[in-house]
């Protein structure tokens, strides 16, 4: 099966205020704020708004929408929820981002009935438990069920029977095929292609000629041939934070105050994870588009929001040294992650006391929300972005983590 929540940021804003049901919703920022649509309604969608897309943009195109900013902790627990109600029907569960898995269902059929009772139990604990509709595709490989879920929406089951997917791909538009983006469509149709069944009629070695290797697996898909297996998800190799400014800023003190607070989250995330860092990352993106990557590696890897920042601060410094164009965007990663289990440094008890410190913070932001402390330098970001109790609602291509 392959399952996906529709619209799911939009939907989970609905279920908390249903005067929003119906209406053209568009979740990712203000139009007068710089920023990216994260989801929009089925409503907002009949406009021709769609994900990625500016917010200026999406205001031009449906003033009327309702643009929220969205909140990524509800949206995370929503999503946990979510994969728990997945997982009571098969272990075998690999998450898609947030909102989207597959399942292998293979031999839970008798303990419902059959595998498409299975999915309407799925889509009936979903709606009944979070309120959210989700949209399931029902087939015997991850590329043909993820297709079904997709023509299935809003809110519906579909299944392709063994040995039906030629006569189910066959009239699709090619892009329709995982895979096939913008690029790959033109290429297509420059060959003569533009359903999923020409593609599949078209020699192997022809579009191994135009997509190498990648060809082959366009061939198998687009005959309904896919032999990936449901794989549990792999520990994160990374953490990272970032945020686009209102207006671009060459004000140090801006930068540093909002580094900082990137890297409380990225600390914050680490020691969660039971983490620790060897490497830190800084990204910045100019007032030109341009966007650099420096990193540096720590002398012994650390778990501290400190640590984190200083090493971030001592990349800044030198960057904003070496360019004077004002700075759109800016994060902080970690990577290199390893697990806990260190000697103590007894020359170095600064450490150790900050890491006592920050299992004090984290135990009060738990309790009561990421800005009931803070440091001075993160005080600032209080009259430029909204904080609740989740901490800072920051501008982000996929909103704030």
């Amino acid at each position: 099966m392959h399952i996906d929540l529709d619209a799911f940021f939009v939907s989970v804003e609905q279920v908390l205020n249903p005067d929003l049901q119906g209406k053209p919703i568009v979740v990712g920022g203000k139009p007068d704020r710089r920023g990216v649509v994260a989801a929009a309604s089925y409503e907002a969608r009949a406009f021709g708004l769609h994900s990625a897309m500016p917010l200026t943009t999406a205001s031009r195109l449906c003033p009327q929408a309702i643009f929220i900013e969205g909140n990524f902790a509800r949206y995370r627990t929503a999503s946990q929820k979510f994969m728990a109600i997945l997982a009571d029907f098969s272990p075998y569960l690999e998450p898609l981002g947030m909102d989207e898995a597959y399942l292998d269902a293979t031999g839970f059929e008798s303990i419902h009935g059959s595998i498409r009772q299975m999915a309407v139990k799925i889509r009936k604990r979903v709606r009944n438990e979070l309120g959210l509709c989700a949209s399931i595709g029902i087939a015997d490989s991850k590329a043909v069920a993820k297709i079904a879920s997709d023509r299935s929406k809003p809110d519906g089951l579909l299944e392709v029977p063994p040995r039906k997917e030629h006569s189910f791909l066959s009239p699709l538009p090619v892009v329709k095929l995982p895979g096939i983006g913008q690029k790959s469509e033109r290429i297509l149709n420059g060959l003569g292609v533009s359903t999923i069944g020409q593609l599949a009629g078209l020699p192997l070695e022809t579009l191994k000629s135009h997509f190498g290797t990648a060809g082959e697996l366009l061939h198998d898909h687009a005959r309904g041939i896919d032999h990936r297996k449901v794989e549990p998800p792999s520990e994160a190799k990374s953490i990272s934070r970032e945020t686009t400014f209102d207006r671009n800023t060459r004000d140090a003190s801006l930068l540093a105050a909002t580094l900082r607070y990137l890297g409380e989250r990225v600390g914050s995330e680490l020691r969660r994870k039971s983490k620790l860092t060897k490497c830190v990352t800084l990204k910045i993106r100019y007032t030109d588009f341009t966007t650099i990557t420096r990193q540096q590696t720590l002398g012994r890897p650390s778990d501290t929001d400190q640590a984190i920042f200083d090493h971030g601060l001592k990349l800044l410094k030198k960057e904003l040294s070496q360019e004077e164009q004002a700075v759109r965007l800016i994060g902080i990663k970690v990577s290199n992650l390893a697990e806990i289990g260190r000697q103590l440094d007894m020359l170095d008890p600064s450490a150790c006391r900050q890491e006592k410190l920050n299992t004090t913070i984290d135990r009060i932001r738990k309790k009561y929300g990421f800005t009931s402390i803070q440091t001075g330098r993160t005080l600032r970001l209080k009259n430029l972005f909204p904080p609740d109790n989740n901490g800072y609602t920051i501008q982000t291509p996929s909103l704030s983590r």
